[in-house]
C-alpha cells in the first residue's frame, strides 16, 4: 500500500532539515576550538579532546532512540529537542570551568542532540524520497559535511576576535535560532508516502518493513554492517590524523600547508556524499560502493608509493570523496533492503558500525605512525578496501540469488498506517 501526498512538500523537509544539521555537524569542528580551550583553561589537550571522545562514543544511542521516534511518527520536536540540545551543550562548552562540566556539555548534551536531530531528519526525509534516496541521503550527510567546512574559520575568527569561551557562546545561539526556524519546515513522512506521478520501478520485488529484530537475522545486515565498517576505516583514520599525515617524515608539508590539506579534505567529505549519492541513484547502490573501495585502495596505494605534496594531494582527495560517499550510501542501502517503515532504528543499529571503527581507526594510525611513518595503517587500509570489494560482491550475489527479492515483511506496510504521520 502507497500513500501519494500533495500536502507535504518534500523539498521543505529535505532543506530545512539540511539547515538544522548544518548546525549540529560543527561538532566536528572541535579540534579547531581544542587548543584554544586547553590554553584557556589550562588542561592538557588530552582532558579537552576527551570531551570530543564522548561524544563519539555515545552516537549509537541518540541514534537508535531518535530513530525509534521517528519511526513511531514522531518528527518535529524530537529533532528540534535534539537541535536545542546540541546548541545548548555547545554554549555551556564555553562556560565550562571544569572538565567534568565540558564532558557534560559537549561530550553528552550536545551528542545526544546532534545524534536525535541527525537521526530524525535523515531517516524521516529518505520516508520522502524513494524515487531519489541515494540524493536524498547525500544532501542530508552533506549538511553535516558542509559544517565542518563552514565552522571551522567562523571559530577561527571568533576565537582570535573575542576568545573561545565566546566563540562558543556566540555559536550557540546562532545555531539555537537556526534550529527553531528550520524546524517549522519539518513535517512527518505518511507511512507508504510515494511523489505524485512516480511509481516503484519494474522488479523492485515485494514490500519489505522488517523491525530491527528481524532484521539482524538476515545475513544481509551482517554484510551490510561489515561492509559499512570496512568502508568507514579508511576515512576516520585520515581525518583523524591528516596533519599530522602531512607534517610526518613521509611527506614533509609546513603545518599552514597541512592544515590548507585538512580542509581540503572536509570540503571532500562533503561533496563526495552529494557526488556518489546521485551516483547510486543512476547505476546502483552496490556498483557505487565497489567504485568507492576500488578508489579507496588506490588513494592508499598512492600515499605509499608517492611520498610528496602531490602524492599527499591525490591520497586525501580520493579518500575525502570516498569517505563522504560511504556516509550517503549506507542510509539508502538500508533503506531499499529492510524497508522504510522502521528505517530509524534499523540504520541506528547498522550505524554502530562506523563508530567502532572510529574506536579503532584514529589509534591504529597513531599507534602505527608514531615514527612518522604511516606506511603500515594505509597497507591495512587497502587490505580492507580488498576486504569491502569481496564483501560487497557477496553482497550483490546474495542479493541476486534470493528469488522472492527482498526478505519477506515480518509487519505489513499497510498494518502500520494508524501508527500516525
Amino acid at each position: 500500500m502507497s500513500t501519494p501526498s500533495t500536502t507535504i512538500n518534500r523539498w521543505a523537509v529535505l532543506w530545512g532539515s539540511v539547515a538544522i544539521l548544518m548546525c549540529t555537524g560543527a561538532i566536528y569542528s572541535f579540534s579547531v576550538f581544542a587548543g584554544p580551550l586547553s590554553g584557556l583553561r589550562g588542561w592538557t589537550m588530552p582532558e579537552v579532546m576527551m570531551a570530543f571522545t564522548i561524544n563519539a562514543a555515545i552516537g549509537p544511542i541518540p541514534m537508535i532512540l531518535g530513530g525509534w521516534i521517528v519511526d513511531k511518527g514522531g518528527v518535529r520536536i524530537p529533532i528540534m529537542v535534539g537541535g536545542l540540545m546540541f546548541a545548548a551543550g555547545f554554549m555551556l562548552a564555553g562556560a565550562a570551568t571544569t572538565t567534568t562540566m565540558l564532558y557534560l556539555s559537549y561530550g553528552v548534551l550536545a551528542g545526544l542532540g546532534q545524534g536525535l536531530a541527525y537521526s530524525g531528519c535523515l531517516n524521516n526525509t529518505l520516508k520522502l524520497f524513494p524515487d531519489k534516496r541515494g540524493m536524498a541521503a547525500g544532501l542530508i550527510t552533506g549538511g553535516m559535511g558542509a559544517a565542518s567546512v563552514i565552522a571551522a574559520p567562523v571559530a577561527r575568527a571568533l576565537i582570535k576576535s573575542a576568545g573561545v569561551d565566546a566563540a562558543f557562546l556566540r555559536m550557540g545561539a546562532v545555531y539555537a535560532v537556526i534550529v527553531i526556524v528550520a524546524s517549522f519546515f519539518l513535517r512527518t513522512a505518511p507511512v507508504g508516502f510515494t511523489p505524485a506521478g512516480w511509481t516503484a520501478p519494474a522488479g523492485a520485488g515485494p514490500a519489505v518493513n522488517l523491525p530491527w529484530t528481524g532484521m539482524v537475522r538476515t545475513p544481509r545486515f551482517f554484510l551490510i554492517f561489515l561492509m559499512m565498517g570496512v568502508g568507514a576505516f579508511s576515512g576516520l583514520m585520515i581525518a583523524s590524523q591528516a596533519s599530522g599525515i602531512g607534517q610526518s617524515a613521509m611527506f614533509g608539508l609546513s603545518a599552514g600547508t597541512a592544515a590548507a590539506f585538512v580542509s581540503i579534505y572536509a570540503a571532500c567529505n562533503m561533496l563526495g556524499r552529494i557526488v556518489w549519492g546521485a551516483i547510486s541513484d543512476r547505476l546502483g547502490y552496490t556498483n557505487a560502493l565497489m567504485m568507492i573501495y576500488g578508489t579507496v585502495a588506490l588513494s592508499m596505494l598512492v600515499l605509499v608509493l608517492v611520498s610528496s605534496t602531490v602524492g599527499f594531494a591525490i591520497g586525501i582527495i580520493g579518500l575525502g570523496l570516498c569517505f563522504g560517499g560511504v556516509m550517503g550510501i549506507f542510509p539508502a542501502l538500508t533503506m531499499k533492503n529492510f524497508g522504510p517503515r522502521f528505517q530509524g532504528v534499523n540504520y541506528g543499529i547498522v550505524f554502530t558500525a562506523y563508530s567502532i571503527a572510529a574506536f579503532f581507526a584514529p589509534r591504529i594510525a597513531a599507534s602505527m605512525g608514531a615514527e612518522g611513518d604511516y606506511t603500515k595503517p594505509f597497507v591495512i587500509a587497502i587490505g580492507l578496501a580488498f576486504v569491502g570489494l569481496v564483501l560487497t560482491l557477496g553482497f550483490t550475489r546474495l542479493s541476486a540469488n534470493s528469488a522472492a527479492g527482498p526478505v519477506p515483511a515480518e509487519a505489513p506496510l499497510a498494518a502500520d498506517a494508524k501508527v500516525g504521520s
